[in-house]
């Protein structure tokens, strides 16, 4: 028997915790200052959003080199924020350092250390804030921070560099296109597609540029239930409940339903420790009477655990967050901002990769992941009308979703009831009749897959929800505003025909016209180079050049699975989690946190 691969062990950046689990909470007590929006200095638009909480510390292990009183002394740094670290030295070199003393700095962060974006050599200046003499330690402040230090010496010139050759990309494409122009009338289903996809893309990425997020308004705080549905996510849920539970928002407006989906591993047990502990820390936010836990004893599907939330939820919002995902601290408060329209249905936020560097496949998952949503749901977000209100971070307005509640809960597809695509499908009951928006300020990190197999059989169920849910919307999409419905249809066709333009340009011309592919080939390449220097530009990340490796991977990997999900779409197996046992009746039972 062959043996079972060992788990590939994913790697998270490390924070440091504060010695108050609830450290970012709005304390109604007044024991602590909290943040005063109204005068936050952190709300400039030019920072990093992985900068609106600049004094987060993260665990690292760092070779520092200190310039102090002329002498150059090797440290370590022990952990590190975007405004300091804490480094440690030999006790002999200890004398050397005071209180308020001036320190030059040498040091090279690498990828994985802090968040994508900061990986670079540092030269720098630094302030001595604290001498532990007892423990060989120093803390500094640096006399900027790390993000404006980049800014400064990097950003600049990268930005133009990369805009520039954006710029020539998108001229490239427009030049290899108006070839497919001239030669329309020889074959009009290729060129016409080669037209159709190149207008369809530009345009995307043109609109993605254009978006922008609903500001804060520090006074609007609508009451809104978090539903948290987790299926065997011991590893995970304690330190996404966490996160919900710890955000920078009025603790009165904010309630819980954690449903566990009849887990079979420790998730139930980690989840009563996890919500015990909490509730003792936080007396002071009610937090008893504000989360409620069910434990249902089968595993019915994810649709029914967010249908239990929905049933159980008593504000004006509800937001969803996926077990594997974990909420900046402020995500809450960005993603209600576009509800203050009341034609507004639902709001997705964006989903980071947590994994990104654990190995090249999450790599390739993160720079998917980021022009995903900054740039193809900012492209709809500019017309109100994004199809996909992600699972790991999404909000509606509970009245809505009780419209079309039995509907989304009992929905069949081909006599089939729906087991998956639980997301998309309650977006498209919303986005019928309502607005959706995408809000980039609202930041969650999720886990991905490490493993290409079960990577394989997640983007399966991912298409096969796709095409179910695109063929139903296609029903009512025409209503909507007319460029938005023009780029829906073309949106569902491209992906459909990709595979046999594929075949014709890559296959047929070669073997029956003696022709290499050039045109075809180096559009191919000149579309990879458009994601990878759009993520560059914005994210300002040294992965960019994983852009070019997924686009390679979706091209020759993942573009063969929709001939297969168009055949088999009415499989309800979820790939990642095994087949659902099929339920007599559901048996749900409703838990007493005691604090």
């Amino acid at each position: 028997m062959a043996k079972a691969k060992a788990p590939i062990e994913d790697v998270l950046l490390r924070p440091k915790l504060d010695r108050r689990k609830l450290a970012h909470v709005p304390d109604p007590t007044r024991q602590r200052s909290g943040v005063d929006r109204r005068d936050n200095k952190q709300a400039d638009e030019s920072r990093p959003q992985y900068a609106t909480f600049a004094g987060q510390r993260y665990i690292v292990s760092l070779p520092v080199k200190i310039r102090a009183g002329g002498k150059r002394i090797a440290a370590h740094c022990e952990d590190i924020s975007q405004t300091g670290m804490l480094v440690r030295i030999k006790k002999e070199d200890m004398e050397r350092f005071r209180k308020d003393q001036h320190v030059k700095l040498r040091f090279h962060l690498e990828e994985g250390i802090l968040h994508e974006g900061t990986e670079k050599r540092y030269r720098m200046g630094a302030t001595v804030v604290r001498v532990a003499e007892d423990t060989e330690c120093i803390a500094l402040q640096f006399d900027t921070t790390l993000y404006e230090n980049r800014k400064r010496v990097v950003d600049t010139s990268l930005f133009a560099l990369a805009a520039f050759c954006l710029a020539c990309v998108t001229v490239m494409i427009v030049l290899l296109r108006s070839e497919s122009i001239l030669y329309f009338r020889t074959n009009a289903l290729l060129y016409g597609y080669s037209i159709v996809t190149a207008t369809f893309l530009l345009t995307r990425y043109l609109f993605g540029m254009l978006y922008k997020p609903v500001p804060v308004d520090p006074d609007y705080t609508p009451s809104v239930t978090i539903v948290i549905p987790c299926f065997n996510e011991e590893e995970w849920i304690s330190r996404t409940i966490l996160s919900c539970i710890d955000q920078d928002y009025p603790p009165e407006k904010l309630e819980f339903v954690i449903v566990d989906d009849g887990s079979s591993d420790r998730s139930v047990e980690v989840i009563q420790q996890t919500v015990n502990e909490l509730c003792q820390e936080g007396k002071r936010f009610n937090l008893q009477s504000r989360i409620r836990c069910f434990f249902q004893k089968e595993n019915q599907g994810k649709r029914e655990a967010m249908g239990l939330g929905i049933r159980n939820a008593r504000t004006e919002l509800i937001a969803f967050v996926d077990s594997d995902s974990f909420l900046e601290p402020d995500a809450i408060r960005q993603l209600v901002q576009p509800m203050k329209d009341p034609k507004m249905g639902g709001v997705a936020g964006r989903t980071d990769v947590a994994n990104t560097y654990t190995n090249n496949l999450t790599k390739l998952q993160s720079v998917r992941y980021y022009v995903s949503f900054r740039i193809m749901k900012a492209a709809e977000a500019y017309f109100d009308s994004v199809m996909c209100l992600s699972g790991p971070l999404s909000c509606y307005r509970l009245e809505y979703v009780r419209e079309v509640f039995d509907k989304w809960l009992n929905q069949t597809f081909m006599g089939q009831k729906a087991t998956f695509g639980d997301d998309r499908s309650l977006t498209n009951y919303i986005v019928e009749h309502h607005r959706t928006y995408y809000q980039d300020t609202s930041i969650c990190s999720t886990i991905v897959p490490n493993r290409h197999k079960v990577f394989l059989k997640q983007q399966m169920r991912w298409k096969r929800s796709w095409l179910r849910e695109s063929l139903k919307a296609g029903r009512f999409m025409w209503k909507k505003e007319p460029l938005m419905s023009i780029f829906f249809y073309f949106g569902l066709l491209i992906p459909l025909i990709a595979p046999f333009i594929v075949i014709f340009n890559l296959v047929y011309i070669p073997l029956t016209l003696k022709v290499f592919p050039t045109t075809f080939l180096l559009g191919l390449l000149m579309m990879a180079l458009m994601m990878s220097f759009a993520q560059l530009i914005l994210k300002k990340s040294s992965l960019w050049a994983h852009g070019l490796l997924f686009c390679m991977y979706y091209e020759f990997v993942l573009l063969w699975q929709m001939p297969w999900a168009w055949i088999t779409f009415w499989v309800s197996d979820w790939g990642t989690r095994g087949n659902k046992k099929k339920k007599a009746k559901k048996k749900t039972k409703e838990t007493t946190i005691s604090g």
